[in-house]
């Protein structure tokens, strides 16, 4: 079960940028099981490329030098001008498609992002040709059109003052068109699309003490090297990362196509102590939807981009959490070893849920980790923040050992990311369709005893697993809550039988907030995933 606690706002307020939104990352949980620490996997021969990839083992080595010096920011000399430009500003900035990197040459094309705005701290991106040479890509004012607002600001560029990011293209949809599937831009976040899908949640290389009451340290990216890829093969990046605290050097293999896939590997070393390091981060929002309390005044039923985060557990377990939006700031851990997979999704991908002809919340893709190597002890944790608008990310999520990271050692991780619609995959066992809730009376209608009120009535739609039969005295519904009180368990077959509907009362000791587990089990066997749900009275 998910462990909860949740502290004052006053001095947690820490700010994140996002390629398009901010949000306020407040909040502080530790959940630890057992005290002893699994070892973790440092950087070592097994795991560097050597002389086989040369130039990669040569930022390896950077990243780990510059690890034993002092941080240094560079915002390789941009100008303030172009630092202090508005939104709308900056959108007039554009790249022409036909400047292109491998333009006509490649399957794959490359568009670069002006510097600005928010995304002052440029990178240099170099390019790795087919003999195994790397050249800096220079920056050149022509490779953009300045309009409106931004017509001016073309004078106040510099040759080195290199790119915000960088946006991949490649035919996924058709040959006639290369779509954009991949976008690298401010901090280390990355966001990725498969075929059908559209931009919604954002990964990330790297986070850092997210949810401290110290504040959140946000790890940049600073430079890219693009390897040129061959006809029919994936596309391989190399990136060096930089923070106060650690110094890494990252793989990317990016392969799009109906799920966009990226094969990661990160060298980490550490400048600083760490306390809580954040392993294949997510960024994403979810504004209200099926399971919240209070309708919107709004025309679309639901605005999330995510709705839940799945966790399988290295026993197996599938656990399922239901996303809100919190009245107050909250943290969620679940710890494992060795997890067989985790991520964020957007599970009800049905038009009609949504409404939004624009957006497209129907069309936003998931991400799921496949962890490989470095996910030893730790814990999954889920931040929650209230937010009134869908312009913001109050949504976190990411993986955290249990181990701090002290100044000097080094970790390496490997682990598989893959765009999803829907579902990472087809469990055997029945998961969960829908969260609601509602109060415990019909409307119009009041308890005789007036302490009921704050009841709240759950209904959890499970989709029946293949070859289920419904048979009252063999299959059960097991609901635990902690600071709760659970009452008139209740499970039936609905849709014609092609799910089951478990529903129960919960009252709520006095304002706490109570984390929940629910399950179905017949014969004794868990036939269902665990639905996992942490409610907040109102």
């Amino acid at each position: 079960m998910y462990k909860v606690r949740q502290k004052g706002t006053t001095k947690l307020l820490t700010s994140i940028a996002t390629t398009r939104r901010v949000a306020l990352l407040v909040g502080a949980l530790f959940s630890v099981f057992g005290s002893s620490w699994a070892l973790a996997t440092n950087v070592n021969q097994d795991n560097q490329p050597g002389e086989s990839s040369p130039i990669l083992q040569s930022i390896i080595d950077e990243a780990k030098q510059s690890a034993e010096q002092s941080y240094k920011e560079n915002d390789h000399g941009l100008d303030d001008k172009l630092k202090d430009i508005d939104y709308q500003t900056y959108r007039a900035i554009r790249f022409k498609p036909e400047q292109s990197l491998w333009h006509g040459e490649n399957d794959y094309e490359v568009q670069f992002f002006h510097p600005g705005f928010l995304y002052q701290l440029p990178v240099t991106v170099n390019v790795i040709d087919a003999d195994n040479d790397a050249s800096p890509i220079a920056f050149e004012k022509a490779m953009f059109s300045y309009d409106g607002k931004a017509s001016s600001l073309g004078q106040y560029t510099k040759d080195e003052n290199g790119f915000a990011g960088f946006r991949l293209h490649y035919p996924i949809k058709n040959e006639q068109y290369k779509d954009e599937f991949a976008v690298f831009l401010g901090a280390s976040y990355f966001r990725l699309v498969g075929k059908n899908q559209v931009y919604g949640i954002s990964a990330r290389g790297l986070a850092i003490d997210t949810a401290l009451s110290k504040g959140e340290e946000f790890p940049h990216f600073t430079q890219f090297w693009l390897i040129e890829p061959k006809e029919g093969q994936p596309i391989t990046v190399y990136a060096r990362l930089e923070s106060p605290s650690v110094a890494g050097a990252y793989k990317f293999v990016i392969q799009p196509g109906v799920d966009t896939e990226v094969k990661v590997q990160s060298w980490l070393f550490a400048r600083e102590d760490v306390d809580k390091l954040g392993i294949a981060p997510f960024t994403s929002m979810f504004l209200y939807g099926e399971n919240t309390q209070k309708r919107h005044d709004d025309y679309r039923p639901e605005v999330h981009d995510s709705d839940g985060v799945l966790m399988v557990t290295h026993a197996g377990e599938e656990i399922w959490r239901p996303l809100t939006n919190p009245s107050r700031l909250q943290v969620t851990s679940l710890s494992d070893s060795h997890p067989k997979g985790f991520g964020m999704l957007q599970r009800d991908g049905e038009w009609d849920n949504y409404l939004d002809a624009e957006a497209n919340y129907h069309l936003r893709p998931g991400l799921w980790v496949t962890p490989e190597t470095g996910f030893e002890k730790g814990r999954l944790e889920v931040v929650e923040i209230p937010t009134n608008s869908e312009i913001h990310d109050n949504i976190v999520a990411f993986w955290t050992p249990d181990k701090p990271f002290v100044s000097g050692e080094s970790l390496y991780f490997s682990y598989n990311l893959s765009t999803v619609e829907q579902n990472p995959f087809v469990s055997e066992l029945a998961s969960v369709v829908r969260t609601r809730q509602g109060a415990a009376v019909l409307p119009g209608d009041e308890f005789e005893d007036a302490s009921l009120n704050t009841t709240r009535q759950f209904s959890i739609d499970f989709s029946a697993p293949s070859g289920f039969s419904f048979n009252s005295d063999t299959t059960k519904l097991i609901v635990q809550a902690s600071n709760g009180q659970v009452s008139k368990q209740r499970m039936h077959p609905v849709a014609d039988g092609a799910e089951i509907r478990a529903t129960f009362f919960l009252k709520p000791k006095e304002k706490q907030t109570v984390d929940m587990r629910a399950y179905i089990e017949q014969d004794g066997k868990r036939i269902s995933e665990v639905w996992n749900y942490v409610y907040q009275p109102q």
